[in-house]
């Protein structure tokens, strides 16, 4: 009669957080054993040590590399299955002699574990049973005492040897993660959780339950200091959920965020957060679109002309218990969602629910980024719609922003149905302007069809122009200088 196989898991490293089962049978086994580097030192062996006898046989598995460089024919890959192979014919002649055999395992004997190469290589030869562990996962959310998620939320293990853009997009399409396989991994990991924007909500945890334990935020961690039991964890974002300073009497509140001119790279941490802890998401249809589809959350996406229609539902779901984000591209408090909805919210109906507005970079900042600095001195900010204000009134606005030589930021030039307010404003410029004035052009600035445009208020074509675009008019001191590392465009601080 053959011996039978056990894999055991011991948990994350705290002896006291092996299970009873694996204790017992660790100390019933006569053949134990466990794998390291070629150190010698094995962790599994440590942590199992109290619950091992006397008289009992070991087996050192020791790997025979730990980098993937090698001379074996058949690569890294090669060295470490011929390796495998010859530890399971090791176990095999124990089993075969009728002995009981324990294979040791951190954390889950099949959970990115070594025990499983042997469950592969001998569960069909031999009588086997796996006894599971409390993984790293686990652990490094109790030492941080932040929940892995919770309701509908999605928690995503990831290996960090994926290549750094790969890492991000499943980062960026998840509530929860963690990513295991540092050490060497650790800068293309963060890299990843920067690409996605999350870095800031992530943590860094080592030997969790260890008296060597440490847990960081990951953006504090020295990379050349990390080893390979360590991991990143991306905790749930509700446990993240600070509630305002300010008391409501009901339970949801309604927040309204920027997410910026584009991508999630545009995006500030506390809009993140904000986003990831809502019920509810209301906005413009392609915005809501920038973000990513989570279960546990509702996506309300509408028409852009319907803004007191989306406060109002807004506030109503809020009333009823729902943390509610209105999403707007930008900063929601430059011609987008923070005015209606606090112009809805004064109404006595809605009194009683809380609103939070929270910044973001503007489309204007964006632009005169990508040039230099064209609104350094005074400007002003202008939209040509006359949707909500007659075209009089913008009229009388350029006329006066042009005597005082403010530099302006032009918000909603054109669109389909006006074509004719770009060639307007131009010429009512030209009255108090001169014609070499620096115009900069900025369409779709971020994102995949971005271009930027330096011309001159007479040499500016309305036919260049569409509503994805944003305009800035230099004021009268607004230089553009020819570089051979590129042009510049920028206003003084000083005047003159």
């Amino acid at each position: 009669m053959t011996g039978q196989l056990w894999g055991v898991g011991l948990g994350p490293g705290d002896p006291e957080l092996v299970t009873v089962k694996a204790a017992r049978l660790i100390g019933a086994a006569d053949v134990i054993a466990f794998h390291s580097a070629r150190h010698g030192r094995s962790i599994a062996r440590s942590v199992a040590e109290p619950y091992l006898r006397e008289g009992q046989l070991e087996e050192h598995l020791v790997y025979p590399l730990t980098v993937e460089t090698t001379d074996h024919p058949g690569g890294y890959q090669g060295a470490m299955d011929d390796f495998y192979a010859d530890c399971a014919e090791r176990l095999a002649a124990h089993l075969d002699a009728g002995r009981n055999v324990v294979v040791l395992a951190e954390g889950d004997p099949l959970f990115y574990g070594s025990y499983m190469h042997m469950h592969k290589r001998l569960a069909d030869r031999y009588p086997c049973e796996v006894v599971p562990g409390v993984t790293s996962v686990s652990a490094a959310a109790a030492v941080l005492g932040r929940p892995l998620c919770e309701r509908d939320e999605i928690l995503t293990v990831l290996p960090g040897t994926l290549p750094p853009d790969v890492l991000a997009e499943r980062l960026r399409n998840t509530d929860a993660a963690a990513v295991m396989k540092l050490g060497r991994t650790f800068g293309n990991v963060r890299e990843a959780f920067e690409l996605a924007g999350r870095a800031d909500e992530a943590f860094y945890v080592e030997r969790a339950t260890t008296v060597d334990q440490r847990t960081l935020p990951l953006a504090d961690v020295d990379p050349d200091s990390v080893p390979y039991f360590s991991l990143a964890l991306l905790p749930s974002p509700i446990s993240n959920f600070v509630a305002p300073s300010n008391e409501s009497t009901v339970g949801g509140s309604v927040t309204v965020v920027g997410l910026g001119p584009a991508g999630v790279e545009w995006m500030t941490p506390q809009v993140r957060s904000a986003i990831a802890q809502a019920d509810d998401l209301i906005g413009y249809g392609p915005y809501l679109d920038r973000l990513p589809d989570r279960a546990r959350q509702r996506k309300h996406g509408s028409d852009n002309r319907v803004e007191s229609e989306r406060a109002a539902f807004a506030l109503d779901l809020a009333r009823k218990g729902s943390r509610v984000v209105v999403v707007s591209s930008g900063d929601p408090g430059v011609f987008a969602m923070a005015s209606a909805v606090t112009e809805v919210a004064s109404e006595p109906t809605y009194q009683d629910v809380e609103v939070v507005v929270l910044p973001g970079l503007t489309a204007a900042q964006a632009v005169a980024s990508r040039v230099g600095a064209p609104l350094g001195h005074d400007y002003c900010v202008l939209s040509l719609s006359d949707r909500l204000k007659p075209w009089e009134v913008i009229e009388t606005r350029i006329r006066a922003a042009a005597a005082a030589d403010l530099a302006i930021a032009i918000y909603n030039p054109a669109s389909k149905t006006r074509t004719w307010q770009v060639a307007a404003t131009r010429d009512l410029l030209l009255a108090e302007r001169a014609p070499s004035t620096p115009v900069v052009i900025g369409r779709d600035v971020g994102g995949a069809q971005e271009t930027v445009t330096v011309t001159t208020l007479a040499e500016l074509d309305p036919a260049q122009v569409d509503m994805r675009c944003l305009l800035i008019i230099g004021s009268s001191t607004t230089q553009v200088v020819e570089r051979e590392a590129g042009r510049l465009v920028f206003t003084p601080r000083r005047y003159p």
